[in-house]
């Protein structure tokens, strides 16, 4: 029989477009990258003329947004789009995410700062404020990325936010030693209401022509946990064990 297309076989449904690569290949390159994804039935938002989607799965409606720093985006600075957007998917979904893509890049950028971040110039956005004005608008789930290396999770009012996943399968060029190559995966459960029950960072490590591979160690979900702390000087909602599971924080 036919075989699925790959993205649709890896269980995509939906993917962000708001970020710094998606225009790597002009009007082409981003017409032909929707085209694709429109064929194969996987939703997409980040731009101007695509701000929302809803994606129903199990009798639940998903609705998804998503925002980025560059001028051809939706920009996650842009305080006024932010509130209209959020505010206007609120009541076609059961259960709203937010996806993302904000910070400053490399190594050195795996904390996550108090405040405006600024790299090569731009404005990289104030991201623990984005993130809980999302919420405070009626997110249930906010991820983030962008820095390429993974940044702390944290409990906001029982909604879930991981600043940065970093990246999970780099092509060529990318530099991937250390915790450049850290590339989590997280899963999590929640209520009907959206409210946070429990999850798990499951950790891979990518390696140059091999994609991400299995962390026996779970390093990575250790790594997230001492950000987590660290960032948010022990408060961050969420107790997160060796192997990455994660549960509310109770005392």
């Amino acid at each position: 029989p036919p075989q699925p297309p790959p993205l649709t076989a890896a269980g995509f449904d939906y993917l962000n477009l708001a970020n710094n690569h998606t225009n790597d290949f002009g009007a082409f390159g981003l017409q032909r990258t929707r085209q694709i994804l429109e064929e194969q039935g996987i939703a997409y938002t980040g731009l101007p003329d695509c701000e929302t989607a809803v994606v129903e799965r199990g009798g639940v409606r998903y609705g998804i947004c998503s925002f980025g720093h560059n001028s051809y985006t939706l920009k996650h600075t842009d305080t006024a789009s932010v509130t209209r957007i959020v505010t206007g998917l609120r009541p076609q979904c059961d259960i709203l995410v937010v996806s993302f893509h904000g910070g400053a890049e490399g190594s050195k950028q795996s904390h996550l700062p108090d405040g405006t971040e600024t790299y090569l110039g731009e404005n990289r956005g104030n991201l623990r404020a984005f993130a809980h004005r999302c919420v405070d608008l009626g997110a249930d789930i906010v991820f983030g990325h962008g820095p390429h290396v993974t940044r702390a999770v944290e409990l906001y009012k029982d909604r879930i936010i991981a600043y940065s996943l970093g990246n999970f399968c780099t092509t060529f060029g990318v530099n991937l030693a250390g915790v450049n190559g850290y590339a989590p995966v997280l899963v999590v459960r929640i209520d009907r209401e959206g409210r946070f029950v429990d999850g798990r960072i499951h950790s891979f490590i990518q390696t140059q022509g091999t994609g991400p591979k299995i962390d026996a160690s779970d390093k990575v979900a250790q790594h997230m946990r001492s950000l987590s702390l660290t960032d948010f000087r022990g408060h961050c909602g969420l107790d997160i064990s060796d192997n990455g599971t994660l549960t509310r924080k109770t005392r």
